[in-house]
């Protein structure tokens, strides 16, 4: 296979993407900083200081709001930068605190869809990630002495909207590129549920002795405790799913807010090229060490998506139910028609020409 992809990480705000083109990307895949969530509150007091004065007046609501505004300026930029049938799919947990001894829900989710909804974007059905917390004590309040305790969240949102109507696929090559990137029926009958389980969150592993690229071992970057405790990231696997769902080979995949990396990862195991800003320079040999370690997770990746679907295959060969389809490249049988074109790239390696710019062969 004959196929390079680019991955750029840009040291930049993310209210500020003029290093994007307008209309060059196909999917935006992100996890912001929450509003009102404490440990988030340092990255909204450097974007909107009046945020912290709200809070210390006893103002959480407008707090709350202030921080929504930076936000929105991070959005109406993805939606510059979306080609038109664009997909922006947006993790984001809702908060609960005290403030002045007052406990409420604070609704990013919903604040954060009336903003997609002014960029007169289509809102499209979100999906809820499920993160269940077993601590004992996890519950708020009172315990058992009705009215005061309160709902525990164990869940968070994938927002998921698009730029415009349906994206096209007027030409051959295009259809060819989005049969290749076709995934399995059983697949779909997983990834397009509302509710996703067992996908764990994870704290991802800084390394403060990571080269910047592999060809330079000599350039360090420390990277403090304060980005250690902040880098709370979704799972690879959320994020693979997500790019498998809403781009197709060799598209271009945005994160704003890329952290150590995790997007970036996921859109070159996938064969999507990627752009990813972050304020925070220190991340980036984080992010170098999670490109490095790309071809190994995908040579896994794959062997888990075919054991996966051959297992599939013989319960319905048990139940007398085979399937009548094959596919070309996989030789494998398939469920459906549009499952016969499946073929995932096989990364082969990333190199690093320059400092935070990487490519990936295919094979």
């Amino acid at each position: 296979m004959d196929l390079q992809t680019r991955h750029r990480l840009i040291v930049s705000d993310a209210r500020n993407q003029s290093a994007v083109k307008d209309a060059s990307v196909a999917l935006v895949a992100t996890s912001p900083p929450y509003p009102m969530i404490e440990m988030w509150d340092e990255v909204f007091a450097a974007m909107a200081p009046a945020s912290v004065e709200a809070l210390r007046g006893g103002r959480p609501r407008h707090a709350f709001e202030l921080m929504h505004q930076e936000l929105d300026r991070v959005w109406a930029e993805c939606h510059r930068v979306l080609i038109p049938g664009g997909i922006m799919a947006i993790n984001i947990g809702d908060a609960t605190r005290t403030v002045d001894e007052e406990f409420q829900l604070y609704p990013n989710h919903a604040r954060i869809l009336q903003k997609l909804m002014a960029l007169d974007m289509a809102v499209l059905p979100d999906i809820l990630w499920r993160k269940p917390n077993n601590s004992p004590t996890k519950f708020l309040g009172s315990g058992m002495l009705p009215p005061g305790a309160y709902v525990t969240y164990e869940h968070e949102y994938i927002l998921l909207a698009r730029k415009g109507t349906k994206r096209a696929f007027p030409k051959p090559a295009d259809k060819a590129l989005r049969g290749r990137s076709a995934y399995f029926w059983e697949e779909r009958n997983v990834w397009f549920s509302d509710l996703w389980m067992n996908l764990l969150g994870v704290r991802q592993k800084l390394e403060a002795e990571a080269p910047l690229f592999a060809e330079n071992p000599g350039e360090l970057a420390a990277v403090d405790e304060d980005l250690r405790e902040r880098s709370a990231a979704f799972p690879l696997e959320l994020a693979l799913r997500l790019i498998r769902m809403f781009s197709v080979e060799g598209d271009c995949v945005l994160d704003p807010f890329v952290g150590t990396g995790t997007s970036m990862q996921a859109a070159a195991i996938a064969g999507r090229s990627s752009i990813g800003l972050d304020i925070a320079a220190a991340l980036a040999p984080s992010i170098a060490q999670s490109m490095r370690a790309a071809p190994g997770i995908a040579t896994g990746d794959a062997e888990r998506r075919r054991a996966a679907h051959r297992a599939f295959v013989a319960e319905r060969v048990a139940a007398d139910k085979p399937l009548k389809y094959e596919g070309s490249w996989l030789k494998e049988p398939v469920m459906t028609r549009q499952e016969i074109e499946i073929r995932w790239p096989n990364l082969r390696s990333i190199r690093s020409d320059q400092p935070l710019e990487w490519i990936a062969a295919y094979e």
